[in-house]
């Protein structure tokens, strides 16, 4: 069957988890598609090799050049908007889409009735949010998936067979600047803290993009109703050029006003989809239903809760699919207890925001932290932590940052600083954390840094957390 697709010069900007698939699916519909690549190792030759097999054409080391007749480029989230490929883009008037944009153009295409999208974005907690909200939807029997950054393809949840009542979209700020004409049934922004600032070029710049995802809202906007960042999430909103109607739902972890989800005398509960909400309340769970329930993690199941909420779904399934929601590895994970102490692994947290939220997780902590710092300074998070500190284990390239930081804000905490940089350092670092802990505190890995000067990934870094806190137990 024809589409706007047939016969149209396409070039797709980078191979890899979004490329490939774009790719493939512009030429299935007919497209001529080009994809350009800045490398040319052994993987981006033999992802080409797949896709000129179906009669694709690929040039590998040169993502700058735009291709002669391009009418459209799709590119990779992470490709710079400063690329000499997106100047060349606008001097021609030729449009830049995202991955994100063209699964959003191609909803619909084959005749059935497009899915509606509930989406999140934010600095930290997209992912546990997105599952969480999953889960509750599915709770509720409605078909659906997590999907975006996570999860299934978007493409494919699109294009592929199955039908789906819902999708619950994560979103990152890459994906929103490259994906105009997004308009979700109703979205979640969770915070704001500055990341990816070199991308984005400043705070400004990466906020409003964030705010992108309000554009267009049907039913609801929601937001955190705690965060004091500004530009804050509320303040996004404001902005936002919404459908008539559409409500602003905040959520927070105290007790909640109107039109708000909160938390009262351990429950969840909604202020914001009842009957007389001035004087009304619905309880949702119990807080001991979110798992791990650190408040960072309540706030999580809060935005899910606000998103399923304004989708229609009923109390009960809130409970449970919070109830059966798992937290995905290397995320808040209770690893083990060894001496009545608390081992508890969030490799995860790979930048300040992400580590302050899970330093507050606990009252007295020996900190595991350090690696590649990106930019981040730490005194703020530092300050912010001092007194649940019983101690802190430096590893990494970096880890002098977090020092200096310590001597200046936590004189008085123990630190142990060792210089290394190999794999085999978490096992002495979980050591020396475990002679400076006493029981009823908790040894938590929460690095504030990235992984690649040690690991592959935050992924084994967390593994080799929790083997070196087996080793302790053995």
């Amino acid at each position: 069957m024809p589409s706007e697709f047939t016969g149209k010069h396409v070039t797709v900007a980078g191979l890899g988890v979004s490329g490939v698939p774009a790719a493939k699916v512009l030429h299935g519909l007919g497209a001529h598609v080009i994809v350009v690549n800045d490398g040319d190792d052994e993987r981006a030759r033999a992802q080409a090799a797949q896709l000129e097999a179906l009669g694709v054409t690929v040039r590998l080391g040169d993502g700058d050049t735009l291709p002669e007749g391009t009418e459209l480029i799709v590119t990779a989230p992470g490709w710079k908007p400063t690329k000499p490929l997106f100047t060349a883009a606008r001097q021609a008037g030729v449009p830049v889409w995202g991955d994100v944009e063209l699964a959003w153009r191609l909803r619909g295409l084959d005749g059935r009735k497009p899915a509606p999208w509930l989406a999140v974005t934010g600095t930290n907690g997209k992912t546990t949010t997105v599952q969480m909200l999953a889960s509750i939807l599915k709770a509720a029997g409605l078909r659906t998936a997590a999907v975006g950054n996570i999860g299934v393809s978007l493409l494919d949840a699109v294009t592929g067979e199955e039908e789906y009542d819902v999708l619950a979209v994560e979103l990152s700020s890459y994906q929103l600047h490259w994906a105009p004409s997004l308009r979700a049934h109703s979205a979640a922004v969770l915070n704001l803290a500055p990341d990816h600032l070199d991308w984005h070029g400043s705070m400004e710049a990466y906020a409003a993009d964030k705010g992108r995802i309000y554009e267009g809202n049907q039913v609801a906007c929601v937001y955190n109703v705690d965060a004091t960042d500004k530009p804050s999430t509320e303040d996004l909103v404001r902005a936002a050029d919404v459908e008539e109607g559409c409500r602003a739902v905040g959520f927070t972890l105290g007790t909640p006003g109107p039109s708000q989800l909160g938390v009262v005398e351990g429950l969840l509960v909604d202020r914001a989809f009842v009957e007389d909400r001035q004087k009304n309340a619905q309880e949702l769970a119990e807080v001991s239903d979110v798992n791990p329930p650190a408040p960072h993690n309540i706030a999580n199941a809060l935005a899910a809760a606000g998103l399923a909420r304004a989708f229609g779904v009923g109390a009960a399934a809130v409970r449970d699919g919070l109830r059966a929601f798992t937290p995905d590895a290397h995320r808040i994970a209770h690893v083990a207890d060894v001496d009545g102490v608390a081992y508890v692994d969030d490799s995860k947290a790979t930048n300040t925001h992400a580590t302050e939220a899970s330093l507050a997780a606990y009252e007295s902590i020996v900190w595991i932290a350090g690696g590649l710092a990106k930019g981040a300074t730490f005194d703020e998070l530092v300050a912010g932590a001092a007194k649940r500190l019983r101690g802190a284990v430096l590893i990494g390239a970096d880890r002098a940052l977090i020092r200096e930081a310590l001597a200046r804000h936590a004189p008085e905490v123990p630190v142990v600083d060792l210089d290394r940089t190999d794999t085999g350092a978490m096992l002495q670092a979980v050591q020396e954390a475990r002679r400076l802990a006493r029981p009823g505190d908790t040894v938590l890995l929460a690095p504030a840094c990235a992984s690649m000067d040690m690991f592959t990934n935050y992924n084994q870094r967390g593994d080799a957390f929790a083997q070196a806190v087996r080793e302790l137990g053995a």
